[in-house]
């Protein structure tokens, strides 16, 4: 089963000194703007948002990779 692209939502309080503080982890800004801000470091992935939901979330991207490339087509059975 190819589940896609796997990130980790996170839930913030304040954006901007999230942001600051992955940033001294090594990740990048990598999309996302106004209440979110999407993270890269290598293959890892973190979102950021404030406001926008309660809880942390495990994230599937079906049919992206990594890079949020297009993968042209998307396994959703284990078979």
């Amino acid at each position: 089963m190819k589940l896609g692209a796997f990130s980790i939502s996170l839930a913030v309080k304040n954006l901007t000194e999230s942001m600051a503080f992955y940033e001294k982890l090594g990740f990048t800004h990598f999309a996302g703007t106004g209440a979110y801000a999407i993270m890269k470091n290598g293959q890892t992935i973190i979102g950021l948002f404030e406001g926008m939901f309660e809880n942390n979330i495990l994230t599937f991207n079906p049919g992206w990779d990594q890079s949020a490339q297009n993968l042209g087509s998307v396994e959703i059975s284990g078979d």
